[in-house]
């Protein structure tokens, strides 16, 4: 039994196709804002706060491993409804948000240890959502934008590996735009003014980020967006980036003469 604590977005509907497949017991919590999963068997709409109530489910179905999934909004702490558990934790989930999102998540995965319950990683069933190292299209980036590569992930990797920043568009050695909290699509859309033939997309993992809640996530809607920021170029984490739609995203980047590649 692998207990699921799910959110926004594709990524928990393509885990839960892979377990159903597989015939893999699950029960759900759900950590969406509109109880995303209430049609779903063994699910369960609770709010972070009731940590109680959580575990007790937890170790009621005898489950020793979970798995987060999916967007986690950042819950209001002034209007998280708290059982026992929740008063004893919460001083630790405030002192966190102070960090950011991450460290939210990361903070949960302690409280969960304590417990005696492992958070697994989000791929651990959907393998095939990462890319393996090397170029997957036609145009291959060139000598510069290899260099240009080289300073972006140097970049990301000196950031706060805490915040929400998992991707930025660099031109040249210059960063032209940061991943914000509003997320990758926003950030391109503020771009779609931009003329520069040279735009490189990053989005992956930095360093000391917890790769079992947190993979950095593209997919079709990535692509199509990259193209209208003009966008010559992808790059990802091998194996730790998720890649949902795959095949259409790649088959979108030959048609645009766009390279997607995973370091």
């Amino acid at each position: 039994m692998i207990g699921l604590f799910l959110g926004e977005k594709k990524l928990p509907l393509e885990i839960l196709k892979s377990l159903k497949r597989r015939k893999i017991k699950y029960f759900i919590i759900d950590l969406s804002k509109k109880n995303k999963f209430k049609k779903e068997k063994n699910s369960y709409f609770i709010n972070i706060g009731k940590f109680g109530k959580i575990l007790k489910l937890i170790k009621s179905n005898k489950c020793k491993k979970v798995l987060f999934a999916g967007n986690i909004i950042k819950p209001r702490i002034s209007k998280l409804k708290l059982d026992f558990k929740g008063i004893y934790y919460i001083p630790r989930i405030i002192k966190a948000a102070k960090l950011g999102d991450a460290a939210i998540l990361k903070e949960l995965i302690k409280i969960l240890s304590e417990n005696k319950i492992k958070v697994i990683k989000l791929n651990a069933y959907n393998p095939e959502l990462t890319l393996k190292k090397g170029c997957y299209t036609k145009l291959k980036p060139s000598m510069n934008d290899k260099f240009i590569i080289k300073k972006g992930i140097q970049i990301l990797n000196k950031s706060n590996a805490f915040n929400h920043v998992q991707a930025l568009v660099i031109n040249n050695e210059k960063v032209v735009s940061f991943e914000k909290r509003n997320g990758t699509k926003h950030m391109l859309k503020s771009l779609k003014n931009n003329k520069s033939k040279n735009n490189i997309l990053l989005k992956m993992p930095k360093v000391k980020q917890d790769l079992r809640v947190d993979l950095p996530t593209i997919g079709i809607d990535t692509l199509k967006d990259s193209k209208k920021a003009n966008i010559k170029g992808i790059v990802v984490k091998a194996g730790q980036n998720i890649f949902l739609d795959k095949q259409k995203a790649i088959k979108f980047a030959i048609k645009n003469n766009m390279f997607v590649v995973a370091k």
